[in-house]
């Protein structure tokens, strides 16, 4: 019991940690925000999320296909 509360203390302490951590911006990034109108920053962010959904995509895809290896051998 207690291993399983240790490991879900540490789980979240480091998604605390990686959170503080995760509102870092690269400098240029930052420099072109702040230097620009809306419709860059707009544009700016839009980019960063094209550029996120292909690794959940990865991940979802090669999760999705583990699950239906595992079926087919349990069958």
């Amino acid at each position: 019991m207690y291993t399983n509360l240790k490991r879900k203390i540490v789980i979240a302490v480091f998604l605390i940690y990686t959170a503080v951590i995760a509102n870092a911006q690269c400098a240029m990034c930052k420099a072109v925000i702040e230097g620009g109108n809306e419709t860059i920053a707009e544009g700016v962010n839009g980019g960063i999320t094209y550029l996120m959904v292909f690794p959940y995509l990865l991940v979802g895809i090669l999760f999705f296909l583990l699950y239906r290896h595992r079926k087919k051998v349990k069958n």
